[in-house]
């Protein structure tokens, strides 16, 4: 006997429902398939606005993205530059502390109360200049003192001398005996040696007195006081009353790595200046030139770096005592070498390359020698001639051959490195390299 469970009503509304769930998610499958290719056909349809770098419609593979980054049949959309000839400098990068040519903490030389400072917070000050002044009573009368007792015993001194003179006189005649007479010639030399300890109390008195005024040592420019008017000052004082740095000339330390040593070490020895540049923390602007000073004569070994100090007028004052600024040293300048942009410098299996271009519509690889560079530019040593152009953009589409569409030709090169350097070395966004970002290159 057949079973008739399976023919229930139950049974029937249940396949039913399974069947229109299938139904359904096979039209939900149908329509996201169909979604993306009608929207890439409806952009392929859009116009492409003036001036961009995209492909013609049905130009590449649909869906894809257009500009450099896309596959067409056609001409490839590059833009390029021209190679120069230039002198390129060559700088060793590195980061220096400012230091003062001289710093001098002033303090009180002997000990009184502060009654006047007689210079503003911040002022230049020459060698000499009284910076304030301690109470001088107490030593005008150690001075009086002292003169007055040299006074006293340049008086029994004298009296002394006359008392020899007739001792002398009587021991001509045998009058009085020989001990006598070199008694008082003792007792003059004593008066003597006397006189000269008092005139060393006398000029010691006068020496207090004078240090009553505070004078700077040095000329330079004064920092904020430490001590206020009405304070006892001591010369044991561990707080000075003022700081003087000497700020013209001043100078920056930095370190150099031992590899960059020889041709800095052989420049240096030759007698000639070397240009020290001092840049701020950002990198981007210039804050003063100096020249190489002065070298250390031992590497450190824990760094396997060489500490060198160079000199700075430092007539604007723009550089400061502990300032960190980003230092460039020039080493060295090669003449009339080829420079190129160096987003032009591909790097492949073989070594270095560029794409220069062979005519107006084609490209060729051509393999390179390159030398140092700044971020923005790249010396050529070998494979490369003034004039010829070279692809800075559209680079990851071509081959040896590829036809190509100039797009933009610029035949400008950064000018020099000092403009075209970000503190990380990278080089500067130029104008035609912000364009193409803002077409969507």
């Amino acid at each position: 006997m057949a079973d008739r469970s399976l023919n229930t009503p139950a049974s029937r509304s249940s396949r039913r429902w399974k069947i229109l769930g299938l139904g359904v998610i096979a039209v939900a499958a149908l329509v996201w398939w169909q979604w993306p290719a009608s929207k890439s056909e409806e952009g392929s349809r859009a116009k492409p606005e003036q001036g961009s770098l995209t492909q013609p419609a049905g130009g590449g593979r649909r869906g894809g993205p257009p500009g450099f980054g896309g596959f067409s049949a056609g001409p490839t959309p590059v833009r390029v530059a021209a190679a120069s000839a230039g002198d390129f400098p060559v700088y060793y990068k590195a980061l220096g502390t400012v230091t003062a040519l001289n710093t001098v903490n002033v303090r009180g030389r002997v000990d009184g109360q502060l009654v006047k400072l007689l210079v503003e917070e911040g002022q230049m000050v020459k060698a000499g200049s009284v910076l304030a002044q301690i109470d001088p009573r107490p030593f005008q009368v150690a001075l009086q003192q002292a003169e007055g007792t040299l006074q006293e015993n340049q008086a029994q001194l004298t009296n002394a001398e006359l008392d020899l003179k007739r001792y002398q006189g009587l021991y001509a005649e045998d009058s009085i005996a020989k001990q006598t007479l070199d008694t008082q010639q003792a007792l003059v030399n004593q008066y003597r040696g006397t006189i000269k300890g008092n005139q060393a109390e006398v000029a010691q008195a006068r020496l207090n007195l004078e240090f009553t005024q505070v004078k700077a040592p040095i000329s330079g420019r004064l920092g904020l006081r430490q001590v206020d008017v009405g304070n006892l000052v001591s010369s044991g004082d561990t707080t000075p009353l003022v700081v003087i740095t000497q700020t013209q000339p001043i100078s920056v330390s930095f370190t150099l790595p031992e590899r960059d040593l020889p041709d800095v070490i052989e420049h240096y020895r030759s007698g000639l200046p070397m240009v020290v540049e001092a840049w701020d923390r950002g990198d981007s602007r210039l804050q003063a030139e100096g020249v190489l000073h002065s070298l250390d004569n031992q590497i450190d070994t824990t760094t396997g770096t060489l500490k060198l100090k160079a000199r700075f007028a430092n007539d604007k004052e723009s550089l400061f005592p502990n300032q960190f600024v980003n230092v460039r040293l020039r080493a060295n300048t090669l003449k009339d070498v080829v420079l190129v942009p160096t987003a032009a410098v591909q790097f492949g299996n073989s070594g270095s390359f560029v794409y220069v271009l062979d005519g107006d519509k084609k490209v060729k690889m051509r393999p390179l020698q390159v030398g140092p560079n700044d971020g923005a530019r790249t010396v050529i040593t070998a494979g490369l001639k003034p004039g010829e152009r070279v692809v800075l953009e559209g680079t990851d589409r071509l081959r040896d051959g590829s036809d190509v569409e100039v797009v933009h030709d610029s035949d400008a090169v950064p000018a020099t490195p000092s403009e075209q350097l970000h503190g990380d070395g990278s080089a500067v966004e130029q104008p035609n390299t912000a364009k193409a970002a803002k077409a969507g290159v």
